[in-house]
């Protein structure tokens, strides 16, 4: 198993691999570089606002500027995100990641020298314009390398841009203890190493082809592409990937492309798109972005001092790299829709144990221990399930023409949850004191009825297959309106057997025609339901989903 996976991993794609995936450390690190300093940049806003105002500022207030702080990362991780298609398709993948880190250095720089210049506003600026550059990465990374990889390592691969997201994490929670940067002199050092991953990206990554899918599909340069491919696999024998991409091709052509509107409005998709948009929401509405954004606070607040809480927040970037290396065989071993159960589950039973340290942290010296251990172990169950499933399940869920829609509603639905988790924990914190958890565990109870009720499990199974699995739920679901997929369906059984299954998979998302006959191959031939069968051919791969795995 193991000599399978590394057949085919030159160095030279090692390195652009690791060049690459430099976008999404950037993503982890500004993801978590924002927790550990928290008091040191609240201290810095009051001298700010009593500088230029000549009073003190109310602990309420401040705590509203550092919330902002927070969240307007994930603004402008939505404007990234959602526009990452567009820049991939405009500049390449390899062009728009250089282009990005022009935003990364910027966004780095402008966090960096905010206290220089006395002005908080220079740091929500700054965390904006890194979040926009994260955004990007987060479209653009696990796009590129997906497309560098042979076919045998895309799966595995994949996961390198979630240990990357969970590297960057630990990176910015150790560098943010007192020992190190978390003091009045180093937080802004250490809101300025943010530039270090642009600049080094700057620097790997012009050795590095573009990608030879982009080269080939999108350009129509073949002859780019190979020199590409031949460099990357380090041989001359490339024929194999070029038909490969040749077939994604007539795949695509095969299958118009779907708009966003034309995906909402489709009565067709809209089973499928609900489910990916509960999907994520899971992801961010079960309260790991309070624990990555602010669990230095959360651990005082339980009783450790400021120093301990840190080295605790330290314990949960070391929980995510190991679990995420963990759950790496597991997600094929085991399927997606059994682990996100088995994450949303264990979730959901230690937020209670979370709430339960916070209420008698004051009559039992101890529990204060007990709040991080549950914390630690809230953590490893996102890793297991909702840290990486929503992703994969939401692209499994569609066929080549609605993906790119669906994955850019998807991104769009994270970035606006993470930002009102952001925002808005705070005050649910003031407001709910010790019961913060509470609501977090409501969602999480109402997530796993959710995703037992209706998500059906991707594991092996091709588009066509997944298709049926809604066909079959709905004698015993919810989801009882035939109209949903029966019209598809019916045309799918009916020309069962006379066409392909390529082309089968391609007519799935059509919209319901009044007869087979009636159908227009890619080929441009009419095909009658009276002529013989063709031999069965495996349909195209569907390729990898384009975005990471990431919890955030």
């Amino acid at each position: 198993m193991a000599c399978e996976f590394f057949k085919g991993l030159t160095l030279f794609l090692s390195y652009a691999i690791l060049a690459a995936v430099l976008g999404m450390l950037q993503f982890g690190y500004n993801t978590g570089v924002i927790n550990a300093p928290e008091v040191n940049i609240e201290n810095f806003m009051k001298d700010v606002y009593k500088d230029r105002y000549g009073e003190d500022i109310s602990d309420d207030y401040v705590k509203r500027l550092y919330s902002v702080a927070v969240s307007i990362f994930a603004i402008g991780g939505m404007l990234g995100g959602f526009s990452g298609g567009i820049i991939a398709n405009r500049f390449g993948r390899k062009g728009g990641l250089l282009l990005n880190n022009v935003l990364g250095i910027v966004g780095g720089c402008l966090m960096g020298f905010t206290k220089m210049a006395h002005s908080y506003e220079m740091l929500f600026f700054g965390r904006f314009i890194i979040g926009v550059n994260c955004g990007l990465n987060t479209s653009l990374v696990p796009m590129y390398i997906s497309e560098i990889a042979p076919l045998n390592l895309r799966g595995g691969l994949g996961t390198v841009n979630q240990l990357a997201v969970t590297v960057g994490l630990l990176v910015s929670q150790v560098l943010g203890i007192e020992q190190i940067l978390g003091t009045d002199e180093g937080w802004p050092v250490l809101l300025l190493l943010a530039i270090c991953p642009a600049i080094l990206q700057l620097l790997l990554l012009p050795v590095c082809p573009e990608s030879p899918r982009y080269l080939l599909i999108t350009k129509q340069w073949e002859e780019e592409a190979r020199k590409a491919l031949r460099r990357l696999r380090a041989s001359n024998q490339v024929e194999e990937d070029i038909e490969e991409m040749r077939a994604e091709e007539r795949a695509q052509q095969a299958e118009s492309r779907i708009s966003m509107t034309e995906l909402i409005c489709s009565p067709t998709l809209r089973a499928p798109l609900i489910i990916g948009v509960v999907m994520q929401l899971s992801q961010q509405l079960s309260g790991i972005n309070a624990v990555f954004y602010y669990s230095t606070n959360l651990y005082t607040s339980s009783g450790l001092t400021e120093e301990s809480a840190k080295f605790a927040t330290i314990g949960i970037g070391s929980i995510m790299v190991v679990m995420t290396l963990v759950s790496i065989p597991l997600m094929d071993r085991t399927g997606r829709r059994t682990l996100h159960l088995y994450g949303l589950g264990g979730m959901f039973i230690f937020s209670i144990f979370i709430t339960i340290s916070f209420l008698i942290k004051e009559m039992i010296d101890w529990m204060s221990y007990l709040s991080v251990v549950s914390t630690l172990f809230f953590v490893v169950f996102f890793a297991v399930g909702p840290g990486s499933i929503p992703w994969m399940i939401t692209a499994e869920l569609f066929s080549q023409g609605p993906r790119p829609a669906a994955m850019s509603i998807a991104v769009l639905v994270n970035w606006i949850a993470n930002f009102v988790v952001g925002i808005g924990f705070p005050s649910m914190k003031t407001s709910l004191e010790n019961y913060t958890f509470l609501p977090f565990s409501a969602f999480l109870a109402i997530f796993w009825i959710f995703t037992y009720k209706q998500v059906p499990e991707t594991k092996n199974k091709t588009f066509e297959e997944i298709l049926a699995l809604f066909r079959h739920g709905n004698d015993r679901s919810s989801l009882r309106d035939s109209r949903l997929y029966g019209s598809m369906l019916n045309c799918v059984n009916a020309l069962e057997g006379h066409i392909p299954p390529a082309e089968s998979a391609a007519l799935m998302v059509a919209e319901e025609k009044p007869h087979p006959d009636s159908f227009v191959f890619a080929a441009g031939s009419e095909r009658s339901s009276d002529a013989p069968a063709q031999p069965e051919r495996s349909p195209p791969p569907l390729p990898p989903p384009r975005f990471p795995n990431s919890g955030v």
